[in-house]
């Protein structure tokens, strides 16, 4: 049976988790935070029987400031460069303990949790050096942000060309971030682990229906979640999930999957909406002129188009 075909429960609108959530209320983020959301998401897709690991960042500082804290499950804080080793090791133990008859009688998913600097920058070699070691049942989720946002908004490798941050100021010489997001989903996919794949709160079931997913398959995963900040951005909170939306429906920010090394594009798009409506509510991107965003466009077209070709070089995937 190949990591396609391994069963799990579905969540859809009838069938929808109730009951109390491993993330309780009461928490600190920022209002309309769209990665708290994700994070809720996620967390309410997978229940209470799990255990998190989570690096220094915007979602451990707003859910766990001492002696407080928002998880209603076994979770570890550990420092922001070493959540995917430290899942590792947390899994290895969960699997002795059961070998010795005093764990759990079945797999508990081990979930680590980082944002997109703890991620695509500091956090990367220990996560790709877990994701090496193929045997071991995690999952690694990324809540991307785009830069540095607990600590002042700085750039990191996953920042958009072009978005201006503490980091990467406009000025008259620069126009904002001037390298391109680094593909983390490739990066992560190029490991041949079990499962890859990309997620946007706006598109709830997909989101969840992909973590637990990932939970059942055997091996690491590894999921890229969209998650849009309005503090960082300069966005008005309440169109937070517009914009979760509009990055997919632009195509910068596709909804995949890569089973097995097999890509399955989950929601085409056909007609792009224009990139410039995604730009105009976040003051990050104000700066940027026609021909900005007409060159940022040529290129998100062309990544999505790459994209589609890997998807059809493989059967369809169910």
């Amino acid at each position: 049976m190949n990591s396609a075909q391994i069963p799990y429960e579905k969540v859809t609108a009838k069938n929808f988790p109730k009951g109390p959530d491993s993330l309780a209320p009461g928490h600190r983020a920022c209002q309309g935070c769209g990665e708290v959301l994700a994070l809720r998401l996620l967390l309410k897709a997978l229940g209470t029987e799990f255990i998190a690991v989570s690096a220094t960042g915007c979602m451990e500082v707003c859910t766990g400031p001492y002696p407080q804290s928002s998880w209603r499950m076994p979770w570890i804080h550990v420092a922001f460069e070493n959540a995917a080793a430290v899942a590792s090791g947390v899994e290895s133990a969960t699997h002795v303990l059961r070998r010795k008859g005093r764990g759990y009688d079945q797999r508990i998913p081990v979930v680590a949790i980082a944002g997109d600097g703890g991620t695509a920058d500091i956090g990367l070699q220990a996560l790709s050096g877990a994701l090496e070691r193929y045997h071991e049942n995690f999952i690694y989720v990324c809540l991307d942000n785009e830069a540095y946002m607990n600590t002042g908004i700085q750039r990191s490798s996953a920042t958009p060309f072009g978005a201006n941050t503490t980091t990467s100021p406009i000025g008259s010489k620069s126009k904002g971030q001037y390298t391109w997001k680094k593909n983390m989903p490739a990066i992560a996919a190029a490991h041949a682990v079990p499962y890859v794949a990309t997620a946007s709160p706006a598109f709830q079931f997909d989101l969840m229906n992909k973590i637990r997913r990932a939970a059942a398959i055997p091996g690491p995963a590894y999921l890229h979640v969209y998650a849009p900040c309005p503090t960082g951005w300069r966005m008005k909170p309440e169109l937070a999930v517009e914009s979760a939306k509009l990055v997919v429906t632009t195509r910068i920010f596709p909804l995949y999957e890569v089973i097995d090394g097999n890509y399955v594009i989950n929601r085409k798009v056909d007609n792009p909406t224009p990139i410039a409506d995604y730009f105009k509510a976040q003051g990050r991107f104000k700066h940027l002129g026609p021909q900005d965003v007409e060159k940022i466009t040529e290129r998100v077209n062309a990544d999505y188009e790459r994209l589609v070709g890997l998807s059809e070089k493989f059967p369809v995937i169910q």
